[in-house]
């Protein structure tokens, strides 16, 4: 499963839909933006298709949000163009194109209440008053915010201030919402239920989302799709299960989530991978690469399995191990185990009957193995 590397030939983007019926809507090409010395986008390309909540996550630095300011048109590129509809947005100021900004920081205006924050840019394009306050009051009560115009912000909750401004970028119809960490500065449980209603108001809605994120649940949860970002580049774009059940390198399959993952080279058989620190592993589907060649075995820890019992001699993709560390996180238990030559691998097991009894405990001698479908076999 070869890796395709974003700098020489773009990512493809992902099939449209098996109806045929997506549009691209919002088309990037060969962008490229740099700061002084470094490269904050490197001959990036990407079709967003209308309709689509896509999610562009990835580490700090790699991009994300000099990619959202060069749709919102905030930056310009060094190179390359943005395509909405076809119409290149190069000469289109900000103001004008079709397409708003949501910021991490929400930039609400402090001294105005709900309906002027709300009303800002409508005001602004000088739209009459009247169609202005229904509006308004539409879009607060699609946010769940009636009653609430009245209030400044330093009177509202964190989540209710999301809301505001999230209602002041939708109140304007853009044809794309752009969204900069919407959910950072909400606690965990409000940040869970916020995600729900924002998938519920897109779909309501019809428009097309592409939000950044370095939070990868909050990327599987919310997106069609994921562009998996790393210095500038592309590295892989996809539906949130092929992105975690096939990635295409090592970086995607240890940046989304954790695994495990075994250096080794590929058997004669092309069914097996050969000289790994478990010994030799084998998997279910042909690998796609010649004997001898150098291959990474992934292996997520929900495929683990451990046994206190002695395992079969015979037995495939088993190794002895000892338990080092429980990690307890209430629905499941992360174990880390001690292979024999001193290396570490990672099993999770469901808490399905609380924490006593069968569970193995903290140096004990356990067995771990995975059956042969579990491994991802990676060639870079």
């Amino acid at each position: 499963m070869p890796v395709v590397e974003a700098k020489n030939a773009p990512v493809s983007a992902g099939p449209t839909p098996a109806d045929g019926t997506a549009r691209v809507l919002l088309r990037i090409e060969g962008l490229s933006k740099t700061f002084g010395g470094f490269a904050a986008l490197d001959r990036l390309s990407l079709d967003i298709y209308a309709g689509e909540f896509f999610a562009l996550l990835g580490p700090s630095g790699c991009g994300k949000t000099t990619l959202l300011r060069l749709i919102a048109g905030l930056e310009r590129p060094n190179t390359g163009r943005i395509l909405l509809d076809g119409i290149d947005l190069a000469q289109v100021p900000p103001y004008r194109r079709p397409v708003n900004m949501m910021f991490q920081s929400y930039a609400l205006f402090p001294h105005l209440n709900v309906d002027d924050n709300v009303a800002f840019g409508l005001k602004q394009e000088g739209l009459p008053r009247r169609e202005i306050a229904g509006r308004v009051a539409d879009i607060l009560a699609l946010v769940k915010l009636e009653g609430f115009g009245g209030r400044k912000p330093h009177e509202l909750s964190g989540g209710q201030r999301q809301r505001v401004a999230l209602a002041r970028c939708l109140v304007k119809r853009p044809r794309v919402l752009l969204l900069d960490e919407p959910l950072a500065a909400l606690d965990k449980k409000l940040r869970d239920a916020t995600r729900f209603e924002l998938m519920e108001l897109q779909r309501r809605l019809g428009l097309t989302f592409v939000i950044v994120t370095h939070d990868q649940s909050e990327a599987m949860i919310l997106a069609d799709r994921i562009g998996v970002m790393d210095r500038g580049r592309l590295m892989q774009v996809g539906a949130p299960d092929e992105i975690y059940e096939r990635p295409n390198s090592r970086w995607v399959a240890d940046f989304v989530g954790d695994v495990n993952v075994f250096e080794g080279r590929v058997g004669d058989d092309r069914l097996s991978v050969e000289g790994t620190a478990a010994g030799r592993l084998r998997v279910a589907a042909r690998i796609d690469a010649e004997p001898r060649t150098p291959v990474f075995v992934a292996v997520r820890p929900e495929r683990m399995r451990l046994s206190r019992e002695t395992l079969s001699p015979d037995a495939e993709n088993c190794f002895a191990g000892t338990i080092i560390e429980i990690g307890y996180l209430g629905d499941l238990s992360i174990y880390q185990v001690r292979l024999a030559d001193g290396s570490r691998v990672k099993a999770a097991m469901a808490n399905t009957g609380g924490r006593g009894g069968g569970f193995p405990g903290i140096e004990e001698h356990v067995w771990v193995s995975f059956s042969p479908e579990a491994p991802i076999v990676l060639t870079r």
